[in-house]
This record gives C-alpha cells, structure tokens and sequence, in this order.
C-alpha cells in the first residue's frame, strides 16, 4: 500500500500544531517567509535568536527525518538554473503576497482570512499555471 498519502497527512498535521503552538505562545502567525525576511532586513533584531532557532528547526528537522527513514525521495530536476530561478521567483512572489504558504495557507486559511484564501487561491493556481508552462509546454523541468 503506498504510504505517499500517509506522510503528507503526517506532515500537514506537524505544521499545524507548529503554527497553533507559535501563535499560542507568541501571539503571531508563523508565516516563514516574514521570519527570514526579519532576518534578512533587520527589523527582527529584538527576536532573531526565536527567528534563527525556528530557520534552523525547519532545515534540521526534515534532515533528520530524511536520514531516520533511509533518504528522501525528490524529483527535482538536475537543471541547476530552473532551481535558481524557481527559488528567486518563490522569493519575489512572497515579498509581493506579503506572506507564503504558513502564512497564508496554514495560519490564514485556518483563521477563515480573507486575505489569506484569496492569496492561497491565486498561488496555488500560479504554481499549477508554472508546471503547465515548464513542464508541458516548454519542456525544461
């Protein structure tokens, strides 16, 4: 029985509780992308060790859990520029939707956001619209 659907279940449910603890305990949503961006900008000087620890959390944890369960599996292509580019694109995008998937799609849809939905819609769609382009069309990925 393939356990794909199993592991996305698992996951999904371990970001939720991350992002219900972290606005339990801070009183904010953790939108991934405003905490690097604090980082990275400076205006998350007064809490950068909170950011930095979260950052690191979310590299090592799946790390480890990739090396518990013998590797982990990716179809990420060998193009190293589709991945510079995909990776600045991501970027730009959340600056410009002012958030990302935790912020957005896990804490704002959860919280019935308006604002939160609109942008799940519109990047879920551009991300579909993406692989259609580049995959199907042009071919690069």
């Amino acid at each position: 029985m393939p356990t794909d659907w199993i592991m996305g279940l698992a996951g999904g449910a371990l970001i939720g509780t991350a992002a219900a603890i972290f606005l339990l305990i801070n009183g904010r949503i953790m939108g991934a992308s405003g905490i690097i961006g604090g980082l990275i900008d400076g205006s998350g000087r007064h809490d950068w060790m909170e950011r930095a620890a979260l950052i690191a959390g979310l590299l090592i944890a799946p790390a480890l859990a990739a090396l518990a369960m013998g590797g982990a599996q990716t179809q990420l292509t060998d193009n190293w520029i589709v991945i510079i580019a995909a990776g600045l694109l991501v970027g730009v995008g959340t600056r410009l939707a002012n958030g990302c998937t935790s912020g957005h799609g896990v804490c704002g849809i959860s919280r019935l956001s308006l604002r939160g939905i609109v942008a799940t819609a519109f990047y879920i769609g551009a991300g579909g619209l993406t692989v259609v382009v580049f995959k199907h069309v042009l071919g690069v990925i």
